[in-house]
């Protein structure tokens, strides 16, 4: 499963991304420390290093799933275009992809989040207040499913809440596939033609 994580830069997604990851001993796919690297690396700013973030955890995550790993992609995902990244890769490897928008239902908590967050990302400068004001008009225009948690929840409340639906589309695409196969689902992969 593809696990897409989006929000507001100090939202809470990251702390969410990462317990998650934790829970389930899968790969967390984290842009920003991705960015950074790229910079440390000799790679100009002015080069387009953030969506360049996004195309290489785009083929890491590729690779964890073809081995049938499940990756968790950890970035604000704020745009209909990145989405459309995970979407694509998804169907392209015909795994189930899960959006989760953590948010922060409370802009002074927020607020205060952003101001006093030091991630230790080496050479990654931390948003402005009025940066993340700007960001958030394009998640208002977001029409795609998605589950949504609230960061001023207890954390072990939002990854239980993640980790029933992800139980939930895994099982909903276990039926369908059982659905469509029902010799295979039992264990019936190969051999001869018994229809």
């Amino acid at each position: 499963m593809l696990v897409a994580m989006a929000g507001l830069p100090g939202s809470g997604k990251s702390t969410v991304a990462e317990e998650l990851a934790r829970e389930l001993g899968c790969a967390l796919l984290s842009v920003d420390p991705i960015e950074a690297a790229m910079w440390r690396a000799g790679v100009d700013r002015a080069q387009p290093t953030g969506l360049a973030a996004y195309v290489v955890a785009e083929a890491v995550a590729r690779e964890q799933l073809v081995l049938g790993n499940a990756a968790i992609i950890d970035a604000v995902n704020d745009v209909e275009p990145a989405r459309q990244q995970w979407v694509a890769l998804a169907a392209e490897l015909g795994v189930p992809l899960a959006f989760v928008e953590v948010v922060c239902s409370d802009a002074d908590e927020h607020r205060r989040r952003l101001a006093e967050r030091q991630r230790g990302i080496d050479g990654f400068p931390e948003p402005t207040w009025e940066s993340v004001l700007e960001r958030s008009e394009a998640f208002r225009a977001w029409q795609g499913e998605r589950l949504r948690v609230d960061s001023m929840r207890p954390l072990g409340d939002n990854v239980a809440v993640v980790r029933e639906h992800l139980a939930q589309l895994a099982g909903d695409r276990h039926r369908a596939s059982e659905r469509r196969n029902p010799r295979r689902s039992r264990g019936f992969v190969g051999g001869p033609n018994w229809t």
